[in-house]
């Protein structure tokens, strides 16, 4: 029988959240249900519920940044025991068939990975996310939190950590490689941490000096405001790789100069309009611009374990479920530093 949870779920795009109930399926032989702990607030959350990324089915409930305990796994279900300390981010399924699934990749599958929330299940429902008490899950895409990391610290590394730690890792930032981290917020604050773990040397780009001190403290080398033109005249030339975190409009060919000859520019953040990018931005210095999405299943459990052995975890201010609606408007007003966290146990 399936089960009755509470949960916080957005009902139309310009209404708050609303408190309800929602219903999880019975567990199957490869299922693992999971008593939710913590859920992190991402910006993905807010866009999606509001419309801004394409038609919604509502009422939905967001969340992709889970971290709690097993409660009870199906039949055939090796991985997890009961009361073990999972989490679950961005996606709950996939084909496991296409070329993509067949190289561990399941971020990039070829027929759409299902995504946590505002996607299709397997059974045919919408699928719905961590704003709730509970949330059943093949366990192929479960992942373990190790001891040496806290669960509420370790709830926005789902989203936020996997999908700074997974360009990173491609473009081989380590020592004697130099990484700018564009925007100083829930995904840059990370990225900023993870760059100066793996050996970089990290250069934090953003709007002013208000963060700087955050910055230095969590890792960064060196801080620069981008609203002096003067920055991007110093630091023309100079990166291997650049992150981008911010998902609003940049001048990308300003930030592109910033490059070094063989230089890559990857977004991670997702602005609702296009971006123009003059070619010759990138023709002269052999300069790339790339995207990234998240991370697969298997890069996202060596990223838990790479920050359970450098004790990173987010920066994060835990709410009560009452408060997201609040938490949303700081959100967008940049009022966090650096990650909300729902302590779901207060929706009981």
């Amino acid at each position: 029988m399936p089960t009755t949870v509470s949960a916080y779920a957005a009902t139309a795009p310009d209404q708050p959240l609303e408190l309800t109930t929602i219903e999880r399926r019975d567990v199957g032989p490869l299922d693992v249900r999971i008593d939710i702990k913590f859920a992190g607030i991402c910006h993905s959350d807010i866009h999606t519920a509001r419309g801004e990324w394409g038609g919604v089915q509502y009422p939905i409930v967001v969340g992709h940044e889970i971290a709690g305990v097993v409660a009870e796994i199906g039949s055939d279900v090796t991985k997890f025991s009961v009361g073990d300390r999972v989490g679950v981010g961005c996606m709950v399924n996939s084909c496991g068939e296409c070329a993509q699934c067949q190289k561990g990749l399941e971020q990039y599958c070829l027929k759409g990975n299902i995504g946590t929330y505002a996607g299709t299940d397997v059974d045919g429902t919408p699928t719905q996310g961590g704003y709730s008490q509970q949330i059943v899950v093949t366990e192929k895409f479960v992942l373990n939190i190790p001891d040496g990391l806290e669960l509420d610290v370790a709830a926005p590394l789902l989203c936020a950590g996997i999908t700074t730690y997974s360009p990173l890792h491609h473009w081989g930032a380590g020592p004697g490689k130099k990484v700018a981290v564009v925007g100083m917020g829930g995904l840059g604050h990370m990225a900023v941490k993870l760059a100066h773990a793996l050996g970089a040397d990290v250069t934090v780009l953003s709007q002013s000096l208000k963060k700087q001190e955050d910055g230095l403290r969590l890792g960064a080398d060196s801080y620069f405001a981008t609203s002096d033109p003067e920055t991007f005249t110093e630091l023309a030339s100079s990166f291997d790789l650049i992150i981008n975190t911010v998902s609003a409009e940049i001048d990308l060919n300003a930030y592109l100069g910033l490059l070094a000859v063989d230089g890559t520019m990857v977004n991670v953040g997702a602005p609702p309009t296009p971006l123009p990018v003059q070619v010759f931005s990138l023709i002269p210095s052999r300069r790339s611009f790339a995207g990234s999405a998240i991370g697969s299943i298997g890069e996202t459990q060596e990223m838990l374990d790479f920050c359970a052995e450098h004790g990173i975890g987010a920066e994060i201010e835990v709410i009560s479920a009452d408060k997201v609606n609040e938490a949303w408007e700081r959100v967008l007003a940049s009022d966090v530093r650096y990650r909300f966290v729902i302590d779901t146990s207060t929706l009981a």
